[in-house]
Parts: structure tokens; sequence; C-alpha cells
């Protein structure tokens, strides 16, 4: 399969392309930075195009035939409350998505994110009413909500990846694993965090690049689908497991930091039907 991969250099995009290329597939990345691509072990095996494609000059048509889109790129995190997401990336996300439609593709992976859902606490499943409160979760679930319109009009495949959180290898630097790992390496004697206990879902960013994959090789799918663990896990807990794992002895100073106002304090995802589709695929 030809796929074109957005954000190929992302946190994400970068084990999605490694992915596809060990399954077989051949890639077209495209990210915004080449010398930070160049230093990507998969760029050799790729066809590379550098390029911002929230330009509006941005020429879809240089491309190439592609058989389906992992639609990863979006600038601006992890700065959930700016503006731009709504007033910027949101119509050029469109934009850029639409025209490559119009170009001949005719399947659509796209992230979403669990901020769709908003203040809701519990399992979230895709069935329920999104409510996002944050310009982030209202952009992305706008622009799931354009391309179901486009879909009435010119019909291609849609499978909208809501994600979940994620961590690993190329995580944000400001990412709560990132910082631990950093006061680590620095030896700090304490750690500062939030009281630990809100509970989240977490998958490594190996499990959400496979997730990915086998979505885009299901094209007989088509609709929002959870990328998650299914199982809720405090903040204070995933810290001290990794901390255990780095055979680190790190302090917390729990309650340093206030709980964040743009999320409720327990959410996890509903899996069943990201498990129904993996079992397919066996």
């Amino acid at each position: 399969m030809h796929v074109l991969v957005t954000g190929a250099t992302g946190f994400i995009g970068r084990h999605v392309v490694a992915g596809l290329l060990q399954k077989g597939h051949q890639v077209t990345a495209v990210a915004r930075n080449e010398n930070k691509a160049r230093t990507m072990a998969w760029f050799e095996q790729v066809r590379f195009l550098p390029c911002d494609i929230h330009q509006a000059t941005t020429e879809v048509e240089n491309f190439g035939p592609q058989d389906a889109v992992v639609h990863l790129a979006w600038p601006g995190l992890p700065n959930y409350k700016s503006l731009v997401h709504i007033e910027e990336t949101l119509p050029a996300d469109y934009r850029f998505l639409k025209n490559l439609l119009c170009a001949g593709i005719k399947h659509l992976v796209v992230a979403g994110t669990c901020f769709e859902y908003g203040m809701q606490n519990g399992q979230l499943s895709e069935a329920m009413t999104t409510h996002p409160v944050t310009p982030y979760g209202l952009a992305k679930d706008s622009l799931r909500k354009f391309l179901q319109t486009l879909q009435g009009s010119q019909p291609f495949c849609l499978q909208w990846a809501r994600l979940f959180y994620t961590y690993g290898e190329g995580q944000n630097p400001g990412s709560l694993l990132a910082q631990v790992n950093q006061a680590i390496d620095n030896g700090d004697k304490m750690f500062n965090m939030s009281g630990g206990e809100q509970l989240r879902d977490y998958l490594p960013v190996e499990d959400i690049a496979a997730c990915l994959i086998a979505l885009l090789e299901h094209p007989d799918f088509d609709g929002v689908v959870n990328i998650c663990s299914g199982g809720p896990v405090s903040v204070r807990k995933l810290v001290e497991d990794h901390l255990a794992k780095k055979a680190a002895a790190i302090p917390l100073n729990l309650g340093y930091y206030p709980y964040p106002d743009y999320e409720p304090m327990a959410f996890w995802g509903d899996d069943a039907k990201l498990k129904e589709i993996l079992a397919d695929g066996r």
C-alpha cells in the first residue's frame, strides 16, 4: 500500500512510519523540517517531502498517487487553550484534507483526541455526545464533523482515531514522563507534580502507532474509534511505576501544581470497538 504520513517526524508519526515500513508498505513522509527528518532511522527508506501542509500554497498533487493518508500533523501543542487551533489550524487542516480528497484520495486515517469528550467523567465510549471545552478539542471535533459532512457529497473512508494519552521515545520535553526523566538525569532531590489522583488512560507510543496501522489495514471500518488501553491509571501510579522501572528513588512533592481546569478528574476510554478491529486482523 502507498501511504502518505503527515507529521512524520512528530512523536507519533515517527513510530507510524517505522511500523508501516516494517509491514512492507511504501511511505511518503511529510514534515516541515528536513534536517530533523534526516535524523530518523527510516529516512533513506521513504520518499520524504519537506512541506508545511497548512500553507494555502501547498500543492497536494506533488504528493503523487496514494492509497491512503495517515494525518497526524497538528501544530501548537501542548497549548490546548490557544485560539490558534480554531482560528488558523482548523480551516487550514480542512482545506488540506479536502484538497487531498479532490485529488483522488479515498481513505483517511485522522488523529482525533480524547479532549473532544470535554469534562465528562468515567469510561468514555464513541457513542457519547462530544462536549469539548478547549479550543484544541473544539477544533478537532469540528474537523471531524466537517469531514463527516463532506462524506455526504464526496464518498471516502474516514477513520477518526480518537487518541488518549501516550508516552515513550520522542515525547514532548514538557510532558510528564519526559520531565521525570529529566529530573532523574539532573539528580534532582524531589519531583514537583500535582496531587496525582486524577485517573487517565495511557498507551505506549509504539502501541498507538500499531493501532493506527491496524486501522489503515481495515478499510472496511469507517467511523470513530478510541485508541486507548481501556483502563484507568492514576497519574501518581504512572510516575511511581516509571521511577521504579528506572530504578530511581526521587520523592514526589505531591500537590505542588494544581489540577488542570480543562480535564475531568477521572476518565478513560472504552476500547471495545478497538479490540474488535484488532481481533479481526489476527
